[in-house]
């Protein structure tokens, strides 16, 4: 007798077949790639509004044409969290766009955000095949964003289905990208899921480290409040190896733990001049920012507002950072970075979204010092110019200092945005966890448990700073492996 999930793949081929016979893969080729609508630059740098206008239903139909469905899709393999690629592009093609967002929530618990702030072009479009047709690849992202938006905006949101309950408690530590995907993954599976978060919201750096001309807090609410639908229950403003310890877990009738506490624990350059007034994180100048609304003029812990402002680095965080002091009235907004535009980890639309908006590229620069004037506070930064030599390890070619390129440029805010290092919290009160000398958990990459047999990690905590769409990977492999870990336990 043919199962349900046999006869699902029938209708699916009948369809995908008939698209095939619509339109010819050299047809869909000579498609031109859609363009994403943006707000006005000079408009969007006085306000919060997202800059990403999104698809409109024709714009997504049209690009949706451009999938040429192949027998071996390597796009799927480019995506961390698996995502069925062609069957929901596919889905948007033939019209059926609230059965293309089901598809997208079979893998992924935030299809929303990962449409808005994942770096597709380096990951699933990277692998998609007009790659090697000399074409632009399909925008698979833009076309995720627009599936999981138009099912937002139909008021028709649906659940994934929801194996029944076994009554085993799991505790995840950290709401974001890969606490949630966790958290998700297990729920589908029939676990009762707790979500500790330390801060007042929920979404960690979704929340706190992305602004929301990139990220709106509404989207990232829709996507939790789904998780909440699922069963999913969450509890703020808790320190977990402080507020409460890994013994109080096990206490609680805890059988498995998973760590995704991220890595808010901001790197300095160590020169002199960075403990001057003026001078700090983007952790703390982005977090300030974002959650605790520091850039009013009636918030209670106001962050100071810079007239000529300095970011010191070149990846995503310091292009928010350097917008939004944009955003905040900054007349000059300077990224300083010490190699060439080219190597800049930061997305290349970032980058344009920048320059658009007016901000100011110190490429091949490096800040070597901090002036402060008679009260403490950063007024001046001292800088070198760099040439690049040879590669280093990674492959990345190695600024070299030139000899006696020396400025001072005019300064009266500096946000360092040179990388992140794991908080020791978790790693110190969890005894018998093996750390790096980065203070990363080490765990199997395989499964993602840690030296502690019911404790799993994920995401910056086991990265270092990585992106959004691999922390939810860690987040679905640690769900995977400690649901048949847990299975094989229960059956002894």
């Amino acid at each position: 007798m043919m199962t349900k999930e046999d006869m699902l793949a029938l209708r699916n081929e009948s369809w995908r077949e008939e698209l095939r016979k619509k339109l010819k893969n050299k047809e869909r080729a000579s498609i031109s790639r859609t363009h994403m609508p943006e707000l006005n630059p000079e408009y969007r740098s006085h306000n919060y509004e997202e800059v990403n206008q999104g698809l409109s239903l024709e714009q997504a139909l049209v690009e949706s044409k451009r999938c040429l469905d192949c027998p071996d899709p390597q796009c799927i393999s480019g995506c961390p969290v698996g995502i069925n690629i062609p069957m929901f592009i596919k889905n948007i093609e033939r019209g059926e766009v609230l059965e293309a967002a089901r598809v997208l929530k079979e893998t992924s618990a935030l299809p929303a955000v990962c449409g808005r702030v994942c770096p597709q072009e380096k990951q699933c479009e990277s692998r998609c095949i007009m790659n090697k047709m000399g074409k632009d690849p399909v925008a698979i992202g833009y076309l995720e964003r627009f599936a999981a938006d138009y099912e937002r905006e139909s008021g028709s949101i649906s659940i994934p289905k929801l194996d029944s309950s076994n009554g085993i408690k799991i505790a995840v530590v950290g709401s974001g990208p890969a606490g949630l995907s966790f958290a998700g993954d297990m729920a589908k599976s029939g676990y009762d899921v707790t979500v500790y978060e330390a801060l007042h919201e929920i979404g960690g750096v979704l929340k706190y480290g992305i602004p929301e001309f990139r990220l709106p807090n509404e989207i990232v609410d829709v996507e939790i409040e789904i998780l909440r639908k699922m069963g999913v229950k969450f509890h703020t403003n808790i320190i977990i190896g402080k507020t409460i310890s890994y013994e109080d877990l096990h206490d609680a009738g805890y059988q498995g733990i998973f760590i995704a506490t991220g890595a808010g624990l901001p790197n300095f350059m160590n020169i002199p001049g960075e403990n001057l007034s003026g001078v700090l994180s983007s952790n703390e100048y982005l977090t300030r920012v974002n959650l605790m609304h520091a850039g009013r003029s009636d918030s209670d812990t106001p962050v100071f507002l810079g007239k000529r402002v300095a970011v010191i680095g070149g990846g995503n965080t310091a292009m928010d950072s350097v917008r939004t002091a944009r955003r905040l009235g900054a007349e000059k907004a300077m990224i300083v970075y010490r190699r060439s535009e080219q190597e800049m980890p930061a997305r290349v639309e970032e980058v344009k979204h920048a320059k658009e908006e007016g901000v100011e590229f110190m490429n091949l620069y490096n800040p070597i010092e901090y002036i402060g004037n008679e009260k403490g506070k950063v007024k001046q930064m001292i800088v070198q110019k760099m040439e690049l030599g040879e590669p280093d390890a990674s492959g990345r070619r190695s600024p070299i200092p030139i000899e006696g390129a020396i400025e001072t440029i005019d300064v009266d805010l500096v946000i360092v945005s040179v990388g992140v290092s794991p908080n020791p919290l978790i790693p110190n009160e969890f005894k018998g966890l093996n750390t790096s000398r980065w203070g990363t958990i080490i765990v199997n990459q395989d499964t993602m448990q840690t030296d502690l047999s019911d404790v799993y990690a994920g995401g910056d905590i086991v990265r270092g700073g990585a992106t959004v769409i691999l922390a939810m990977g860690d987040g679905r492999k640690a769900a995977e492996a400690m649901h048949v870990g847990l299975q094989t336990n229960n059956k002894k």
